[in-house]
């Protein structure tokens, strides 16, 4: 196999999930690029991941103490699980629909949205907006329990516009007036949690959604130009056509799988830096009937993806999840996990915990001077460590090259293990100074190991291996 094809894999394989290693890679490569995305298209076909065993190994996870618990499964799963692509679509929708625990402080409910995402995640955008609508974590984070009959609260209805699925504009122009918010809260009255069972003697119990057709205004309303006794599901139907929602979602899809956009508040006077792209998926996004996964179909297959290699940096948690799967550790259940998962926290992305309902600024907003040494000394401290199964294999590759290599050829390899990586030639001179400086300073006494873990470490902290 051509050493194109690997990097075109690895490229989706970092995209359509966290990234894997060499084997795996490899092992696509022989299926060829199409199959490996319609396998990534299709995660039912593939095993799916053992919440019994991990309940069962670690049930501290499910205990409503706290968030790390929550993020530790998480993180986890990330990791190890076989359908990446279902796994990184689930934080694509956490961060569009961002809920956090800072105000709902119920790790259950959390989790309970986190399995509708899931479960919706390649789905038709309609069914992703109902499903979030009645979703009770949603509920009351954005405050509808206290959208009443003749006392609307605009919160969520305002949300639903701006953040989940139209914005605020387009082209320089306004997607919709405060007069449709207000519409849209009207028409959201009534959907609100059902009473909770008491939390004693077994714990808490999640909160269900209930609507109230008592609390529900039945007025008329005028929203986005047309006018009925609207409910939540028909401004959702009305919602759904627009041109602004299919410019939104295909927006977003670019920004998170392609190269990083402009932030979200900013889409009203920046036009997208590839018009055609986002063009091609609004065109996805009618033609399927607002289907998901037929975005991606034409996202992942196009060659503006294909060319877009290393024009994202890495979300703290892909970057954390890619370091594991790249040194193969917790791929099964194992102590500690948390400490992984305090990881992308420290580096500025605390899971399930999003600072505001606009989720987090991506790109290089990610990175500063603190998040930085964040990701250098955790992707160090795992490469280094020559007892990590991904480690030993690299190395393992790299003595197949033979004593007579020289480094220029031990610098290439091993960059062509870790990534596919492509470096600056200065990048390149650096690390083949580091492995000169290794054998001149230890000599024959050098141990190649650690002289590999060295290198790897130095690719790693490398501002290359940031992106994705």
């Amino acid at each position: 196999m051509s050493n194109t094809d690997i990097e075109l894999m690895a490229h989706l394989f970092r995209r359509a999930g966290f990234g894997s290693n060499r084997q795996i890679l490899e092992e696509y490569c022989n299926k060829g690029y199409d199959v490996a995305v319609e396998e990534l298209l299709n995660p039912e076909n593939q095993p799916a991941f053992d919440d019994d065993l991990i309940w069962r190994y670690a049930p501290y996870f499910r205990m409503g103490t706290g968030a790390p618990g929550y993020q530790s499964y998480w993180m986890y799963r990330m990791i190890s699980t076989p359908r990446q692509l279902e796994e990184k679509l689930t934080l694509f929708w956490h961060h569009v629909f961002a809920t956090s625990h800072s105000k709902l402080n119920r790790n259950p409910q959390i989790l309970k949205q986190l399995s509708m995402l899931r479960e919706n995640c390649l789905g038709n955008f309609r069914d992703i907006l109902m499903e979030v609508s009645k979703d009770p974590a949603m509920i009351f984070w954005l405050d509808n329990c206290d959208n009443h009959k003749g006392a609307p609260n605009e919160n969520f209805g305002r949300e639903l516009l701006e953040l989940f699925s139209m914005g605020v504009g387009k082209d320089n122009e306004f997607n919709y007036s405060e007069d449709d918010v207000k519409s849209a809260a009207r028409a959201f009255s009534g959907w609100t949690m059902a009473p909770q069972l008491p939390r004693y003697p077994y714990g808490d119990y999640n909160w269900e959604f209930e609507y109230r057709e008592d609390d529900h205004d039945n007025d008329d309303k005028t929203f986005l130009g047309e006018t009925g006794n609207f409910n939540g599901q028909d401004i959702i139907d009305i919602i759904i056509k627009q041109p602004a929602t299919a410019r939104f979602i295909s927006r977003h899809l670019y920004n998170f799988f392609v190269a990083d956009e402009p932030q979200v508040p900013s889409w009203q006077t920046t036009p997208p830096q590839d018009i055609q792209a986002i063009e091609e998926l609004e065109k996805a996004y009618f033609e399927s009937g607002y289907d998901i996964r037929a975005m991606l179909r034409v996202l992942f297959n196009s060659e503006f993806f294909k060319n877009a290699r290393f024009q994202r940096v890495k979300c703290p948690a892909e970057f954390v999840a890619g370091v594991m799967r790249l040194v193969e550790d917790y791929m099964e259940p194992k102590p500690n996990v948390h400490e992984i998962a305090y990881a992308a926290t420290y580096m500025g992305q605390d899971l399930l915990n999003p600072p505001t309902v606009e989720g987090w600024h991506t790109g290089h907003e990610w990175i500063d001077s603190g998040a930085l040494v964040e990701r250098i000394n955790f992707a160090s401290s795992q490469v280094g460590d020559t007892s990590k199964p991904g480690v030993k294999k690299i190395v393992d590759r790299l003595k197949e090259l033979g004593g007579e290599a020289s480094d220029g050829e031990i610098v290439d390899e091993t960059l062509d293990l870790v990534g596919p990586l492509k470096v600056t030639e200065g990048r390149k001179q650096d690390l083949i100074r580091y492995l000169e400086h290794y054998r001149n300073t230890y000599g024959a006494q050098g141990v190649f190991d650690e002289k590999i873990a060295g290198l790897l470490q130095l690719v790693v902290a490398s501002r290359e291996y940031q992106f994705a």
